[in-house]
């Protein structure tokens, strides 16, 4: 009885996920998911009518998501149709406008829209973009806002992307000073990069220094095993790792100032 309990519901999840991913009219992308679903309730509003299993299948997305505090409170305690209007007949109780009606969910959308709009950025990031703009590097760029523009759609590609933007900053550090490094994994090639920009901890005498530089380091060779347990790059078993946005959000800004660490003293070093 349990085991079947168990299979049936692992069935149902991946029925769902299935669905989700599949569904001829549910958009790619998270913003173009609740713009659709605040059209859906716009359309309720003005007497129309909610396509249950569209609607259904987005909110338990976002339910699930960790953007879920900023989902409106009509998303978070109506599952169907029904509740919807019996919400939305509260908003309009003194007058019955169904314009009254459609402003009060256009508001209460806007945090959600503009969250997921920026990408689940954070304060760090216009700092970094900034530092990467600055090395002469195109790929470099490219890579940091592919990393960044993926941290809540996919979490896993992401991670992927933290590791690619750093071995992609370090190796052209080593080009630039015409270091050697062939098929080296990440954790080497940082280490050359950083011996290169006099970074290594053997380099420096002052205890606090060589502690942070040798952190830096720690950080990195993690990232490159993040990378190899629960990133896309490689397959898995039959108990797969999923990493959720908040984790892929901590691997690319920790890639990201490591990057803009090398970027800066290569900068210095050479202005």
């Amino acid at each position: 009885m349990v085991f079947n309990a168990i299979f049936c519901t692992k069935a149902i999840q991946a029925k769902f996920m299935f669905s989700l991913s599949s569904h001829p009219e549910i958009p790619d992308t998270s913003i173009k998911k609740a713009e659709l679903m605040q059209d859906m309730l716009i359309a309720v509003a003005q007497n129309g009518s909610l396509d249950k299993s569209v609607y259904s299948l987005i909110r338990r997305e976002f339910m699930n998501s960790d953007a879920k505090s900023l989902l409106p409170e009509i998303i978070k305690t109506c599952r169907d149709q029904e509740n919807v209007w019996r919400y939305l007949k509260k908003v309009s109780s003194e007058n019955g406008s169904w314009a009254v009606r459609r402003d009060h969910i256009y508001d209460s959308f806007q945090p959600f829209l503009d969250h997921l709009e920026k990408g689940n950025q954070s304060p760090s990031d216009e700092n970094i973009s900034e530092a990467i703009s600055s090395f002469d590097a195109n790929e470099v760029h490219n890579v940091w806002q592919k990393a960044v523009q993926r941290r809540q759609d996919d979490p896993e590609g992401a991670i992927t992307l933290a590791r690619t933007l750093l071995e992609t900053v370090c190796k052209n550090i080593l080009d630039k000073k015409g270091v050697e490094y062939s098929k080296d994994d990440l954790p080497k090639l940082y280490g050359k990069a950083a011996e290169a920009l006099d970074l290594a901890p053997s380099q420096h005498t002052e205890e606090a220094f060589k502690a942070i530089l040798g952190g830096c380091y720690t950080i990195v060779q993690n990232l490159g095993s993040l990378r190899n347990k629960v990133s896309d790059a490689h397959g898995q078993g039959k108990h797969p790792v999923k990493p959720l946005p908040r984790h892929a959000i901590l691997a690319v800004n920790l890639a990201g100032c490591m990057s803009t660490f090398l970027i800066e003293t290569w900068n210095a070093k050479n202005n």
